[in-house]
């Protein structure tokens, strides 16, 4: 927990306890449900929540936009985004019945009401209006882009345009360019440096 603050130390009472709540109730779902790796379990404040909230530190979500998490496996980048956003509505997708029951599970007992978790391919879901789409590495850049454009309404409300941040890691050349889009890219290290992000990136492509 002492990870996140070192970065983040704005946080209200409410969701400090959340944030808290996080290390317990995953090991105890994980013992019951694999969704976190044997050895990433002790490090889920660097290696799931601070990764998941580096998209906070390029674009700023404002209160009332509607936010959709591809592939959340076991909740991330969603479950951190909507603690660190409480006024914007998430949902949580993914194709895997277990997964989504830890996802609803640890949001129902942190008292996230800004969370719907839904058992879905991404391409089945029926909203087609949603200001950003949000995922962690679940595909190449081509799939995640050809999933997010059609539900992505196409607006700037804040820092930058509608579209898809994603986080990625390793030598992205190949996938951008088998993409067929223009994406903007941070470097993890230079948001979080000296926390294990080598050759990690949070990417951004805009809906025009």
């Amino acid at each position: 927990m002492e990870v996140v603050q070192k970065y983040f130390d704005d946080f209200s009472a409410a969701q400090m306890a959340q944030f808290a709540a996080l290390e317990g109730l995953y090991k105890e779902w994980n013992e019951k449900i694999n969704v976190i790796s044997r050895k990433d379990i002790d490090q889920l404040y660097t290696k799931h929540v601070l990764h998941s909230l580096a998209i906070p530190t390029v674009c700023h979500f404002n209160p009332g936009m509607r936010i959709v998490d591809i592939g959340t496996g076991g909740g991330f980048p969603g479950i951190p985004l909507a603690i660190f956003y409480p006024e914007v509505e998430f949902l949580l997708v993914d194709s895997i019945g277990k997964k989504i029951k830890v996802v609803q599970g640890i949001a129902d007992e942190i008292g996230l009401k800004n969370v719907t978790a839904v058992q879905s391919r991404i391409e089945n879901i029926p909203q087609k209006d949603f200001d950003f789409a949000v995922s962690r590495a679940v595909a190449p850049l081509k799939d995640l882009w050809s999933w997010a454009k059609p539900i992505i309404k196409k607006n700037k409300s804040t820092d930058l345009a509608n579209g898809l941040i994603c986080l990625k890691g390793g030598d992205l050349n190949q996938e951008i360019v088998e993409s067929d889009v223009r994406p903007s890219l941070w470097d993890m290290e230079d948001i979080f440096p000296g926390e294990g992000f080598e050759e990690k990136f949070v990417v951004w492509v805009g809906k025009k």
